[in-house]
């Protein structure tokens, strides 16, 4: 087996405007051992683009750069550059289905350029120490054969070097489907996921797709070595907070939520004080109080006022005032 990511056994999906750098410190907060990962950033962007794409914050670790493109030489140049700021992953994203992705050859349409694949693994994985990773589907359009998928695993390992794939256990449409629609109308096929590491014993295998709870992910780990959740862990991502405890093995009680608000004010204060809006930090924070009594007031208040010229700390104090006398801290 090779060496197993040790955080990869539990970890937030990349999700494109949304685990931004404010989420990623958020979900931090909860969570002390999950992996986090950026959102899809371009070659093209990090190379031509006037902002700095890879900005994040020292207490997000472990987090991993998720990459797209498809020139192995740009991507080469881009992962020298993420492993210079410090990132413990740099992920190459073939599994999204966009047509703007497509337009830029990368994303989900690779899966069909295997050797190309390979070749933009290894050139990073010649230049890096720190580990690089695939995230593709199980296939795409009529290419959804298990012998394609196996193919291609094949390839982007043996040619590539590639030792570790995270499977989102749908195939794409890579036509016909939008970005949303192919997240939920083809079908989840974990188990051809757990076939493929039972094919592949020597390769570090994590599935994504559909999971929705902590026990879902406990099943999944007795077929594979990891698990990747998405949208489920940004909608309510209240369930991040036993993580550590359940998946973990952690013995430290498991973060309050209230808390875990209050925990962020030195950085919201911080980011105000560099010109960030607070409605750009605390819209990830929306669904925290989940299922708890005073959530939909959280909710509104922070909606309708985060974004308003002047909104502070106190915003977020007035915000959770309508909901903290009615949570019970978690021990």
């Amino acid at each position: 087996m090779t060496q197993h990511l040790p955080a990869l056994r539990f970890s937030i999906a990349p999700m494109l405007d949304w685990t931004d750098r404010h989420c990623r410190y958020f979900h931090r907060q909860l969570t002390r051992e999950a992996l986090l990962y950026t959102e899809m950033v371009t070659t093209g962007a990090i190379i031509h683009g006037k902002g700095d794409y890879l900005a994040w914050s020292q207490e997000e670790q472990p987090v991993a750069l998720q990459l797209g493109g498809s020139d192995p030489a740009a991507l080469a140049q881009c992962a020298r550059l993420a492993e210079a700021r410090g990132y413990s992953e740099v992920n190459l994203n073939v599994g999204c289905p966009s047509d703007r992705v497509q337009n830029g050859r990368f994303g989900a349409c690779l899966m069909g350029e295997a050797a190309l694949v390979a070749d933009c693994v290894k050139a990073m994985r010649d230049q890096l120490s720190i580990p690089v990773t695939v995230k593709t589907r199980i296939g795409i359009d009529e290419q959804d054969s298990y012998e394609f998928l196996c193919d291609f695993i094949r390839q982007v390992s043996e040619q590539g070097g590639c030792e570790t794939f995270i499977i989102h256990a749908r195939k794409a449409w890579l036509s016909g489907l939008s970005p949303k629609e192919n997240r939920e109308i083809p079908p989840l096929d974990y188990a051809r996921v757990y076939q493929l590491k039972r094919d592949f014993p020597h390769l570090t295998m994590s599935i994504n797709g559909g999971v929705k709870s902590l026990e879902e992910a406990r099943t999944h780990l007795q077929h594979v070595d990891g698990v990747m959740m998405g949208r489920e862990a940004y909608q309510n991502p209240g369930i991040l907070a036993q993580v550590d405890r359940e998946l973990f093995g952690s013995s430290q009680p498991a973060v309050d939520s209230v808390a875990v608000v209050r925990a962020m004010y030195p950085y919201i204060e911080r980011e105000l004080a560099n010109g960030t809006y607070l409605g750009h930090i605390t819209r990830h924070m929306l669904g925290l109080f989940q299922g708890i009594p005073g959530a939909r007031q959280w909710r509104r208040y922070l909606s309708e006022n985060a974004h308003k010229p002047g909104a502070s700390i106190e915003t977020v104090e007035q915000a959770l005032a309508l909901v903290a006398d009615r949570v019970t801290a978690t021990a």
